[in-house]
């Protein structure tokens, strides 16, 4: 597209007002000057948006606006943000979080000298609600070195052992790759939808180039998805929802991709990774419940989802009782050593 910039920031907002200020002024401060953002208000009930439009202005027409038709999350709001946006590569942030000013200058830069579809930073900062405490991260850094790569079986190998970050502000993509491949975010899932849609960068990516450098500051505010407080069965669902619908998205990836086609062996393994991954952090939680409550919680949860095959919420709640149990057990028998 003519005059189309080269990056498009694109950041999903919802009730951002005490922050947004911070994110807004960290983008102006950036020393490549050629990007676009793309705001999607999911419906904030706060004075976001009047913050979002006084910078109007600031950003000389480079800063739009656009509204979600209801509150439909993070993941809708990215997917409206990337077919309305038109930079080369698209960089995702969230609204309460910043970013070092030569970020995009280097992230762009060295995209376009790798000629990577993705540029996936290993490092980062995470920083608590007020930012009076900054901390380094590694997120899971799979090569200490700057690393060009294309195996495919390498990142499945990697993906296994955990090596990779799953946040979504870690990486710069090819708009045209995402969309021709389609890479959109899960909707259907509350929370870890970038973990899913990460499953698919890694497929289909020709290149990517993974960086260690710190460029952006993640804030642990409470307006976090995952601070939400729930009950113990609330989140046993949020988790078991990640996992139904995550698994189909990741599945129907691989079903298009030749390499799992020629190795189904990995396939089920990455399958089998990403289930135990979520299932592992839901067992915590069912030792505040009881096997009667779980079920009609699952049955009423999911029920439509499993149709004719709703024999299997039993045997699932059958398998987390079990599970819990001998978790149980064994933090006892710890316990009298």
């Amino acid at each position: 597209m003519e005059n189309a910039p080269l990056i498009s920031v694109i950041i999903p907002m919802y009730n951002a007002e005490k922050y947004l200020g911070e994110c807004f002024d960290s983008l102006l401060a950036q020393t490549f000057k050629n990007f676009e953002i793309v705001l999607i208000d999911d419906c904030s009930t706060d004075k976001s948006r009047k913050i979002a439009e006084s910078y109007i202005e600031k950003f000389d027409g480079r800063l739009k606006i656009y509204d979600s038709e209801k509150n439909s999350g993070a993941g809708a709001a990215r997917n409206k943000g990337l077919m309305l946006s038109q930079g080369e590569y698209v960089f995702f942030m969230d609204a309460d979080d910043t970013i070092a000013p030569n970020a995009l200058e280097e992230m762009y830069s060295l995209a376009k000298k790798s000629d990577v579809d993705v540029v996936n930073c290993t490092k980062g900062y995470k920083m608590n609600a007020e930012g009076t405490e900054v901390t380094p991260i590694n997120l899971n850094d799979p090569n200490s070195e700057f690393l060009v790569e294309e195996d495919m079986s390498w990142r499945i190998q990697n993906l296994l052992k955990n090596n990779f970050g799953w946040n979504v502000w870690i990486k710069l993509s090819r708009r045209d790759f995402l969309i021709d491949n389609k890479i959109f975010f899960p909707e259907d899932i509350e929370y870890a939808e970038d973990q899913v849609w990460t499953h698919g960068i890694l497929f289909c990516a020709k290149k990517i180039l993974h960086l260690p450098r710190p460029y952006y500051s993640y804030r642990q505010s409470e307006n976090s998805i995952v601070r939400k407080k729930r009950n113990a069965l609330q989140i046993v669902n949020v988790r078991l929802r990640v996992i139904i619908n995550g698994l189909k998205w990741i599945d129907d990836m691989m079903e298009k991709n030749k390499f799992f086609q020629l190795n189904p062996q990995l396939r089920h393994k990455v399958l089998d990774h990403f289930t135990r991954r979520f299932y592992n952090g839901l067992l915590k939680h069912t030792g505040k419940t009881t096997q009667t409550d779980i079920y009609d919680s699952l049955k009423k949860e999911f029920g439509k989802d499993f149709g004719e095959y709703d024999v299997l919420i039993p045997a699932l709640c059958t398998l987390v009782n079990t599970n819990q149990k001998k978790i149980e057990e064994l933090k006892k028998k710890l316990k009298n050593k």
